[in-house]
């Protein structure tokens, strides 16, 4: 029953960061912010994973050749701790989006693989412990995107992603996609 707000803190040189949230009525008091990335992070999203009781952390790795990397945390009172780091995929990474899908108890992340010439790319993860696991990235637009966000939608089981498509005039775009395995 607390939130976890993820973010690169620009007065700690950019580190990754997370502090915990509790809500009281219409106000909110956090705990002592705590650095999940000893590197400058971008692209950061949070998602919680409700199987395992943990939150998820996607984000741009500056420290290792800007890598797409998750980290799993878990919320003690107003703290969190992190368990080790794992790179999802080792190209440069932009517009990173995580979201947890209920209906298969996977994490999906999506993200701009800036090694494939900026194509929107996906990938499904598994909490175990304080680890998380990948499959096989997979393209969801064969062209540049940008401003990637995704979600879930439990009444349809399906995971959303909207975007930015640069080669069909900018426009916006979503795309749907279903887990298995």
């Amino acid at each position: 029953n607390k939130i976890v707000i993820s973010y690169q803190d620009d007065g700690n040189s950019n580190y990754g960061t997370a502090v915990v949230g509790t809500v009281t009525g219409t106000a909110i008091s956090f705990g002592t912010p705590v650095v999940f990335e000893s590197a400058a992070t971008y692209y950061t999203s949070a998602t919680f994973d409700s199987a395992s009781n943990k939150v998820v952390i996607a984000y741009q790795d500056n420290g290792n050749w800007s890598s797409g990397t998750a980290i799993v945390g878990t919320v003690s009172g107003t703290s969190i701790s992190f368990g080790t780091a794992v790179v999802f995929e080792a190209a440069t990474t932009t517009y990173v989006s995580a979201t947890f899908d209920s209906n298969s108890n996977k994490v999906v992340i999506a993200y701009t693989d800036v090694s494939d010439s900026n194509k929107g790319t996906a990938i499904v993860g598994t909490v175990s412990g304080t680890a998380i696991s990948f499959g096989t990235a997979v393209m969801y637009e064969d062209a540049q995107t940008q401003y990637t966000a995704c979600t879930f939608d439990a009444g349809a089981g399906t995971v959303v992603i909207a975007f930015k498509d640069q080669e069909n005039s900018s426009k916006g775009t979503v795309v749907l996609g279903t887990v298995s395995g």
